[in-house]
Formats: C-alpha cells, sequence, structure tokens
C-alpha cells in the first residue's frame, strides 16, 4: 500500500504542477474538506447500495463491489479509515453539496451540469452505455421497437428522458433498482432502461434467463467520481486526479473487472496503454 501511496502523491504533485493556472483563476484553496478528513482520520464516501456489481451489500449485508474496493483504496492511500454512506442517483449530489459526505464514487456520468454542482476531477475512470432489458419472447431488435411501449427506469438516471423524447416510449420511474426489475416481472412494463454493465451482470447471474439486452448499446457516457466543488482545483481534486492516473496506469481497474465479473471494455484497456508509462 505505500506503493501506492507513493504513485498517487506523485500522481498528486503533477496534477498540481498542470492545474496551477487554472487555480489561479479560481478563489484561494481553503481545502477544507481535505483538512478536516486528514484530522478525524476518517473519509466518508458515497457509495451505491444497489447496483450490482458496482456497490451492492452481500449475503450478510456488507457493502462490496467495485467502487467500494475503489472507495477503500482512495482511504488507505489517504491513510485514513473509510466510512462508506449508501447514496441514490436522486441524492448524490445533494449528500456532497450538504456536506453529508466527504467525496462519492457512485456510477454517476459526468456531465456539464453536473460540473456546475461538484467537483469531478479527471481522467474518468470508467465508461458505459444506455439498453435494456426486456424478456426475449418480446423479439425486441432496435430501439425503434419500444416506440409507444412502457419501459421502467429509475428516478434521477439521465436516460430517462433521452429515451422518452428519442424513441417516444413512456418511462415508468421507480426509486430503486430493485423495484423497477420486480414491475419488470410483473409485466408492469415491457422493459427496463438502465447501464449496459448493469444489465449484464444481471444477465450473467443466472436469474433472469427469460430475458436478454438485445439492443446495441447508446450514448456511450463517462463516469466520474466527485468531490466538493470548491475543492476540485485544490489538494482534494488534484490527489483524486492522481488516484485515477494511478488506477488506470497500474491497471488496477481491469484487475476490478475481472473480479466483480464485468465484461472487459475498451475504454480500459485504451487508458491503461495511454498511462502505462506517465509514472514509475
Amino acid at each position: 500500500m505505500k506503493s501506492l501511496l507513493k504513485s498517487t502523491l506523485g500522481a498528486l504533485a503533477l496534477s498540481a504542477i498542470g492545474t496551477a493556472a487554472m487555480a489561479a483563476g479560481h478563489a484561494a484553496c481553503t481545502n477544507d474538506v481535505w483538512n478536516s478528513v486528514m484530522e478525524k482520520g476518517k473519509i466518508v464516501i458515497g457509495v451505491k447500495a444497489d447496483y450490482k456489481p458496482w456497490g451492492f451489500r452481500d449475503e450478510s449485508g456488507k457493502l462490496v463491489g467495485m467502487e467500494i474496493d475503489m472507495a477503500m483504496d482512495v482511504a488507505a492511500a489517504m491513510g485514513v479509515e473509510a466510512e462508506l454512506v449508501p447514496v441514490q442517483s436522486s441524492n448524490r449530489m445533494q449528500f456532497l453539496e450538504q456536506g453529508k459526505i466527504d467525496m462519492m464514487i457512485a456510477t454517476m456520468s459526468d456531465r456539464a451540469d453536473r460540473r456546475e454542482i461538484v467537483g469531478i476531477p479527471g481522467p474518468n475512470y470508467y465508461t458505459s452505455g444506455t439498453n435494456i432489458m426486456a424478456p426475449k419472447a418480446l423479439g425486441f431488435k432496435k430501439w425503434e421497437d419500444l416506440r409507444g411501449k412502457k419501459v421502467c427506469g429509475k428516478q434521477g438516471a439521465f436516460y430517462n428522458s433521452v429515451v422518452e423524447e428519442r424513441y417516444g416510449v413512456e418511462i415508468v420511474a421507480f426509486t430503486g433498482n430493485a423495484e423497477a426489475k420486480q414491475a419488470l416481472r410483473d409485466r408492469k412494463c415491457t422493459a427496463w432502461v438502465y447501464d449496459d454493465s448493469s444489465i449484464g451482470s444481471d444477465l450473467s447471474s443466472g436469474n433472469w434467463e427469460e430475458f436478454e439486452m438485445p439492443l446495441d448499446s447508446e450514448d456511450d457516457n463517462p463516469w466520474g467520481l466527485a468531490v466538493p466543488l470548491a475543492e476540485q482545483s485544490c489538494v482534494f481534486g488534484n490527489f483524486m486526479s492522481g488516484m485515477q492516473y494511478n488506477w488506470h496506469r497500474s491497471g488496477r481497474l481491469i484487475e476490478l473487472e475481472a473480479k466483480w465479473g464485468i465484461k472487459p471494455t475498451a475504454y480500459l484497456k485504451k487508458q491503461a496503454d495511454t498511462h502505462s508509462d506517465w509514472i514509475k
């Protein structure tokens, strides 16, 4: 773990140099959240608890998943304890704004409007696309086949409105994924629209043998972790940039994909190749 801290601190130093000019245009950094975390010896990280394999509860109720492992990496690199707080798509940015969490790694797509609310340091750690899970018997072949049909979704997911507007579906939104998928089983909708990596995980679990992910994924979306907006160009934001560079450079995220049964993505392979000689 010392090597992880050394690499991340090196990444932090180089990131700070690269962002010095940008930081000059911001108000002076107070580093309030960073300093508070280091003084307390604990970082509070918002994570998903209902989004297998990224963040979910195992049979004992423990939070596990790829992003949980990433959150623990962050705490270890900072030399502090981690407190994990479950968040939803509908409240994760508010939790960060309100100081209920210090940062989040919670399957959040990186969008311009969100960058006005929270700080999203680069490089993005992952990317995914939009797809559906639907009964095989319905034989969907293209997105247009959904026109005029009810499609289950999760509240707060950006692709709800995109799919509605683009393909004329009627979105039936639920608070959580479990409710949305149960509605699909109960035939209250013809499909469930969500992230393709999560759908793939469900299909590989053996619990959805009569369902499929039949369409080509659309709207490739980079994912961003987030720190308080005021600290994006300060120590905290630069440190998290270093963490992400190091994850890509070391192949750590590819390792976690394999660990959690996620289909290998071209994005992570490209990032690993790009940053392989970035820092030793």
